[in-house]
């Protein structure tokens, strides 16, 4: 019989698998190490009855009393006092108590027995909670009678909340979203535009003007007066429309929707101004990011940079500019994974806009937004077509074929840019040199891809590309896939949060109302007692000292027995410890449902 089909047998010691836990008590030693009788007979003389005390059980736990013994199932996430631990067969035991008088039994060497010192008492838990962190075990000397407290282990991260980068990231969208126009700044701009109002800038004043084919643009954040949704104005300056023939391109490009595009609402004219100007509405997408802000200088030279020069506006030969593009390092060159991820999605646009029959025509670095940290969106669709075919008698639909081959080019001319970082690497003197540095820096397929797309082919195709992107689209999926599963993860905790804040809504408006239909003493009689009760008991949790006593998991567990009308029985104590009342979640749940009625009955009425 073939032997690979069998598994290699375990060695074994003592006739038991090395893998076992009896190997693991049997196997104590190190080879060619001898058992020492003295020590043995020293430790079991100095063990007796009176020295082994009994870990006496945890009292119950009530209400309003010290929870140093508690015994409840949601450990303490705030006041941990885990002074050692120890693992003994592959069990990791936690010591509870005073590190200044715990002693642990035995001598060092002496596994598996733990005595909590004289008049302690304290817990042991089985394994690593989830909510602890491993600690190093505190050593004792058995000549001191104290020893110095031990760290408490470090708290772990919420995990009951959304991530802090994703919060963070969120709350900054957020705050771009609610900014108000600065009047001072900008005393200028009209307070009304169409149906839109509360416009602010979205582009730096003291920069040039962004340009589309050669017309002068802005950008706004703006809020609709009907929906109060944001969107973005892209305002084309003085600019009449002659016709309306180009509009049949608009409405084709209003009814194109794709994830890499930048979704065009509507179109309109308007004085407001203060003179004759073209309004593009876009969908806004706050903290957007072009790619010549993202991966290029922020000097520019007519749509170009060159980061050696002090002046920008001084011309400078072809050597230098060759040299520029080879003196690029390999540390400042962007990753091919990111470079081919912005080609799959640039191609992915352009083949939903071609089949559609349109044209982008505006494929640059300043065109291209990065929404989020690896989506990319073309933004100022439609404009190119609107100012070309204005009042032109040409049938703009037959030259778009003509247009979808610019695309490819402009493509080319961004991915080339994009590899070498750097715009002058798309000028024709340096092209050689620049596709030299890609041969040296890049695989195969992104060279002969950029040859492609510069090439004077009479019909191209970006359906052409695929087979040169190959598998790397399993990547840009696995990637896509993988971030959504972050997000909905996250949005489960949030969906949770959610739920629980729901429920507070409905405790927080009954509890300590000062009266309800002329009743003032409603919230502190009948049903409403017993949730002030169990408010008291979720919330105001105090310690043997009389400190706050803060346990997320203990607020969360009973809010979630509560909402689901659990059957477990709770005991609710009052403030005087004079009344003592015994009840299930299902019965505080009828009493918050039965309040929660009234208030609502009793603002139908007054309605």
């Amino acid at each position: 019989m073939d032997p690979s089909m069998f598994v290699a047998y375990t060695p074994q010691t003592n006739g038991v698998p090395l893998e076992s836990k009896l190997a693991t008590y049997m196997n104590r030693q190190s080879p060619g190490t001898t058992l020492n009788t003295n020590a043995v007979t020293k430790h079991l003389s100095n063990l007796s009855l009176d020295s082994q005390k009994k870990v006496t059980a945890s009292p119950e736990f009530v209400p309003g009393r010290g929870l140093t013994g508690s015994n409840s199932s949601s450990p303490n996430l705030f006041n941990n006092s885990y002074h050692s631990q120890e693992n003994v067969g592959g069990t990791t035991y936690f010591y509870l108590g005073n590190a200044s008088t715990d002693a642990v039994g035995g001598e060092e060497g002496t596994e598996g027995i733990a005595t909590m010192g004289t008049g302690q008492a304290g817990y042991v838990y089985p394994g690593t909670p989830a909510h602890l962190q491993p600690v190093k075990p505190s050593k004792t000397s058995s000549s001191s009678s104290s020893s110095a407290p031990s760290t408490p282990p470090p708290q772990a991260a919420p995990s009951y909340f959304i991530s802090e980068s994703l919060r963070m990231d969120i709350l900054q969208k957020n705050a771009l979203v609610l900014a108000q126009p600065d009047v001072v700044r900008f005393p200028d701009l009209p307070n009304e535009v169409d149906n839109y109002h509360e416009l602010c800038p979205l582009e730096p004043t003291h920069k040039p003007a962004s340009t589309v084919l050669g017309y002068q643009t802005s950008t706004y954040k703006a809020t609709s007066i009907k929906s109060g949704t944001r969107y973005c104005l892209r305002r084309v300056h003085d600019f009449r429309l002659a016709n309306t023939k180009c509009m049949v391109l608009v409405d084709m490009w209003k009814r194109l929707a794709h994830t890499n595009l930048v979704q065009l609402r509507e179109v309109f004219t308007t004085k407001a101004f203060g003179d004759h100007s073209m309004v593009f509405v876009y969908d806004y997408h706050p903290g957007s990011e072009t790619l010549l802000n993202k991966h290029f200088s922020s000097t520019e030279l007519n749509g170009y940079t060159d980061p050696f020069s002090s002046d920008p506006n001084a011309p400078r030969p072809y050597s230098h500019t060759k040299n520029t593009i080879l003196r690029q390092q390999h540390s400042s060159m962007l990753p091919e994974s990111v470079i081919w991820s912005y080609i799959i999605q640039l191609t992915a646009a352009l083949r939903v806009i071609h089949a559609a029959g349109l044209a982008y025509r505006c494929l640059d670095p300043t065109k291209v937004l990065l929404t989020s940290r690896t989506r990319l969106r073309l933004s100022c669709v439609a404009i190119p077509d609107v100012v070309t075919f204005d009042g032109t008698a040409t049938n703009p639909l037959t030259l778009i074929p003509h247009y979808q081959q610019e695309d490819l080019i402009a493509l080319g001319k961004l991915v080339l840019a994009l590899a070498c970082r750097s715009l002058l690497a798309v000028h024709r003197d340096n092209m050689q040199a620049s596709l030299e540095l890609v041969a040296r820096s890049y695989s195969t397929d992104l060279r002969n891809l950029i040859l492609y797309l510069l090439s004077n082919q009479a019909r191209r195709s970006v359906t052409d590309l695929m087979p040169m992107i190959g598998a790397r689209f399993y990547t840009q999926l696995d990637a896509a896939q993988l971030r959504s599963d972050v997000l909905e993860n996250e949005l489960a905790k949030e969906l949770e949060n959610g739920r629980l804040f729901k429920l507070l809504v409905k405790l927080a408006t009954i509890n300590e109302r000062p009266e309800l239909n002329m009743e003032p003493t409603w919230a502190e009689t009948g049903d409403r007692y017993m949730l002030k009760l169990f408010r008291d008991y979720v919330f105001h949790q105090v310690a043997a000292d009389g400190r706050p006593w803060l346990d997320m998991a203990h607020v969360v567990s009973c809010l979630n027995k509560l909402d689901s009308g659990s059957h477990d029985k709770i005991c609710l104590m009052s403030r005087d410890e004079q009344s003592v009342l015994v009840v299930s979640y299902a019965e505080l749940r009828q009493c918050l449902e039965t309040s929660f009625g009234e208030l609502v009955q009793s603002t139908k009425d007054a309605v």
